[in-house]
């Protein structure tokens, strides 16, 4: 009896495959780290971003089709409506992101350093170079125009991306009049929104002017032409005599 209880209790114990510990390298395959999973919504999120900018500019928000911009996207419609509740709530980001893209370009300016008068330049020149490459941003603020900035009106973040451009160019045109080069008074809202549209009616109204005056102002001469037209009104405002 003696050696068959040995030999019974020398023996290893199997477990049920049941009760077997999860390999951990399968775990970490079938959860992923939650700084992957992020990034893998951020990038998918911005996909959709990206498809909807696309298709508001082309459509406008009456036209444009959740399905289509899905199918842009690479995404399935229903994951599409994980992300945004509505069609009008994915309008409102898409506009969101169009003004952090000019706003995150605008830093590169370095404004806040610049000499007063290269600065104001630098801002016209931009503001001409970003409208003309980013035709998108002129058709959807068209759009939004339409709705009477109903989308804008519930955005919490369109204030706070705008107030430090307008706070930096209020900057530079105190150092500009504390320099004797600027006078001063100038409103630097009213100011930005002359620079603004200056260079967006030219562009978004390019067809019927070039219809009506006989003469195609997208050519690269007539661009050129322009952003100096631009920059001279602007600078001639702000300059002192």
């Amino acid at each position: 009896m003696l050696t068959v209880s040995m030999a019974t209790s020398s023996r290893p114990v199997k477990r049920s495959s049941a009760h077997a510990p999860v390999p951990r390298r399968a775990h970490r395959a079938a959860t992923p780290p939650a700084e992957l999973r992020t990034r893998d919504a951020d990038r998918t999120r911005l996909a959709i971003l990206r498809a909807a900018m696309v298709e508001f500019a082309d459509k406008g928000l009456g036209g444009a089709r959740i399905d289509a911009i899905a199918e842009r996207a690479g995404v399935n419609k229903r994951l599409l409506y994980y992300y945004f509740e509505d069609k009008d709530d994915l309008f409102l980001a898409v506009l969101e992101l169009t003004y952090d893209d000019i706003r995150s370009a605008e830093q590169a300016l370095h404004l806040e350093t610049a000499d007063p008068v290269d600065a104001l330049r630098r801002l016209v020149a931009f503001t001409w170079q970003h409208y003309v490459k980013h035709p998108e941003f002129l058709h959807l603020l068209n759009s939004e125009h339409l709705h009477r900035a109903r989308h804008l009106k519930r955005s919490a973040r369109i204030r706070e991306m705008n107030s430090p451009l307008i706070q930096t160019l209020g900057d530079v045109l105190e150092r500009g009049r504390r320099d004797g080069v600027f006078r001063g008074g100038i409103d630097p809202v009213q100011l930005y929104i002359s620079i603004a549209a200056l260079a967006y009616f030219y562009l978004s109204n390019n067809a019927t002017l070039s219809t009506i005056f006989g003469r195609d102002l997208m050519a690269s001469k007539a661009m050129a032409e322009r952003l100096s037209h631009i920059t001279e009104v602007v600078m001639g405002y702000v300059l002192r005599d």
